[in-house]
């Protein structure tokens, strides 16, 4: 049996309706606002949660952008010179809770994640993005809205980009938990 590629244009906020028709092997494009976090954002999300602290971002029905961008502040205006996906593998420890806590419904990065983590929340896809499509993707970066937790380092703050035709991203892990890294045919 093939797999019937559909090439899907999306925007934020994404529904759970929207996510339950996609299927693993779909090419996504995405519009709309997006968050970089890697590790240390990650972390620090937990703690704010343990601490019942209030994000100084909105996360919820959000999409996490495994990534840490190369930029630069010029004249209070940031700038993204490189953004590549990081292996999202790292945050497999962190994203039950980041997911559930904050509804995400979708999470792009690159290598894959347990997808245990995608059946359990039933409401969050995992879209992969090869890095050769970041310098594609640079293009498609409207605005840097705003970067939150400098201290944690430029590639490891985070960032609210606004996206149009943020792509092509693979459909990696459905909400029901379907890994394309174990498809067989």
């Amino acid at each position: 049996m093939k797999m019937k590629i559909k090439f899907k244009n999306l925007k934020t906020p994404l529904t759970e309706r929207e996510i339950k028709k996609l299927k693993i092997g779909d090419i996504i494009y995405l519009s709309g606002k997006i968050f970089t976090a890697r590790d240390k954002a990650h972390k620090r999300i937990l703690e704010f949660l343990k601490e019942k602290k209030e994000l100084p971002f909105n996360l919820n029905n959000g999409v996490i952008f495994h990534a840490g961008p190369i930029t630069i502040k010029e004249n209070k205006q940031w700038k993204i010179f490189g953004l590549g996906p990081t292996t999202s593998s790292r945050m497999n420890s962190f994203a039950k809770k980041v997911i559930s806590e904050f509804k995400i419904k979708a999470i792009i990065g690159k290598g894959g994640m347990n997808k245990k983590i995608f059946k359990e929340n039933k409401s969050c896809i995992y879209l992969s993005m090869t890095g050769g499509t970041s310098a594609i993707n640079l293009k498609k970066i409207k605005s840097v809205e705003k970067v939150y937790w400098e201290d944690l380092g430029l590639a490891e703050a985070v960032y609210k980009l606004k996206v149009k035709n943020f792509g092509p991203l693979i459909l990696t892990i459905d909400s029901k938990g379907n890994s394309l890294y174990e498809r067989k045919e």
